[in-house]
């Protein structure tokens, strides 16, 4: 065979090799050049603006550039390394960044009103005040007393019968019963529930020890109105809207994947 001896074959490859060098080389290079554009200096100093509450001088804008190459040319490296594969730091920040990006996109616009009002008529029992009480006590200390409850009984019928000090306040306004039960204990916030108003009655356990109570008002459970929960309602509508769009965003990327388990 004559052909391999032909200059033309040699010169066909020597070109074919100096395009895939070329390529190469040109592909490193752009590996290697980092720009900094009047765009990436402008951000630097608005960064800077924005925690220094100025401008940054000369001197410090120099300092903010040189810092900005340093970062690129390590992280470059760092990529090139392959140091991100396996570090679970990374791989979760970069999930969150992309789901960061899918939720801004979901929420970019404002809710409409009829979107607004058709989820708080949906989900009215987030805007119900629960049902609150106004009340005073009486405190009849169980370390104090040998009987703290037969105590308080006698004094339910006489009121000059003092009690004990209290290291919480004696009178209480407008408390939900979760708000008792955190002041006083469940016990104490299902008792005061079930006690007649106008009247001191009792007497009933807390944490502390026995109360005689006077509940001077009751205030039913009731949907707030909505336009004093607009700000509210808009919030958790967006919450609503950003979950769905993730979880649509992540039910599409999933179906591309030919996903095995054991």
């Amino acid at each position: 065979m004559r052909w391999p001896r032909e200059p033309l074959v040699y010169f066909l490859l020597a070109g074919v090799t100096l395009f895939f060098v070329s390529g190469i080389i040109d592909s490193s290079t752009e590996d290697y050049r980092i720009e900094l554009s009047e765009a990436d200096l402008n951000r630097l100093s608005d960064q800077w603006q924005a925690q220094m509450g100025r401008l940054p001088s000369t001197g410090e804008l120099d300092g903010l550039t040189e810092q900005w190459i340093r970062e690129e040319v390590l992280y470059r490296e760092a990529m090139r390394l392959g140091l991100d594969n396996n570090d679970v730091i990374i791989r979760r920040r970069l999930v969150q960044k992309l789901t960061f990006l899918t939720e801004d996109i979901a929420t970019s616009e404002p809710a409409p009103p009829d979107a607004l009002r058709a989820f708080y008529d949906d989900h009215i029992e987030r805007y119900t005040d629960p049902d609150r009480y106004s009340f005073s006590h009486r405190y009849f200390s169980s370390e104090r007393r040998e009987d703290a409850e037969v105590d308080a009984r006698a004094a339910l019928a006489d009121q000059n019968v003092p009690g004990d000090p209290f290291m919480l306040q004696r009178n209480y306004a407008e408390r939900s019963l979760r708000e008792v039960g955190e002041l006083f204990g469940r016990e104490f916030a299902e008792s005061l529930a079930k006690l007649p108003i106008g009247k001191w009655s009792g007497p009933i356990r807390s944490a502390y020890g026995w109360h005689l109570v006077d509940i001077q008002r009751h205030l039913p459970a009731a949907p707030r109105e909505f336009g004093e929960v607009t700000n509210k309602v808009s919030n958790d509508l967006r919450l609503k809207r950003r979950e769905e769009a993730n979880r649509a965003f992540y039910e599409d990327l999933k179906k591309r994947y030919d996903i095995s388990t054991p």
